[in-house]
């Protein structure tokens, strides 16, 4: 697929998922013998190499080391993922196609998801397209707010919602594919106007709204897949998941 660059957020320490026995960046930590990370790329095996940037940081030697053959972008200090797809702008600022961003430590989200959404995407001609969808386990991911018509309004954070929007059940997967001559100048409109002092990508697909950009939502059963490991229960159940007839 040579219309499409995927940035694969890779640079974070962890902290919850360390122990004694290792300190190595959450991307690396391991699921049935292999880092979570591999099975990101696995996924992701229809983009050419050449098409996929690693955004590293905490560590980033033992993850170029391990995965070298792609190409990376340095975030130096972690800001939050708006930053992190800043830090890999100078890869994607020229490319003509869309670019896929995605998390490494996602590693339960499937190649025919990945393969669906992209298609939604361009067959729509979205500037951007959020990955959506519903599960039964309890993920404090943000909700997505639709308008009367059914299309995007807004996404609003687990912690901001009110007592109706936390009754949504369509959540916010974390994954979007935009086009990326317009990313930039998106990136750039992020405030970090919040308690972390962070930027959140997931202020993009609203300032594209407000500019007249055609936002899509690809929902779709996603279950276990909206996964992220951020714990070592996180860690556990998701190799249950992958033992069981997963990637």
């Amino acid at each position: 697929m040579n219309n499409i660059m995927a940035v694969v957020l890779a640079a974070g320490k962890g902290t919850r998922l360390r122990t004694g026995e290792s300190d190595a960046p959450k991307v690396m930590r391991e699921v049935c013998g292999r880092p979570l990370l591999w099975y990101v790329l696995e996924a992701l095996s229809f983009i050419g190499k050449e098409n996929i940037v690693i955004v590293v940081g905490y560590m980033k030697d033992a993850v170029m080391d391990y995965f070298s053959g792609y190409r990376f972008a340095q975030q130096a200090v972690q800001l939050g993922t708006g930053h992190a797809v800043m830090s890999a702008e100078a890869e994607f600022k020229d490319f003509g196609g869309s670019v896929l961003v995605c998390y490494g430590d996602m590693p339960v989200i499937t190649k025919d998801t990945y393969s669906a959404f992209l298609g939604a995407h361009f067959e729509q001609g979205n500037d951007c397209t959020i990955l959506t969808g519903e599960s039964e386990l309890r993920l404090p991911y943000g909700r997505i707010i639709r308008d009367s018509n059914g299309g995007f309004k807004q996404i609003v954070e687990e912690k901001d919602c009110s007592p109706e929007e936390l009754r949504v059940t369509e959540l916010n997967s974390g994954v979007y594919a935009f086009r990326a001559g317009i990313l930039p100048e998106t990136l750039k409109s992020i405030k970090n106007e919040n308690t972390q002092g962070e930027y959140y990508v997931t202020e993009a697909p609203a300032i594209m709204l407000a500019r007249g950009a055609k936002i899509g939502i690809f929902k779709r059963d996603l279950r276990e897949e909206l996964i992220g490991v951020n714990t070592l229960e996180d860690l556990s159940q998701v190799e249950k998941i992958l033992l069981h007839g997963g990637i």
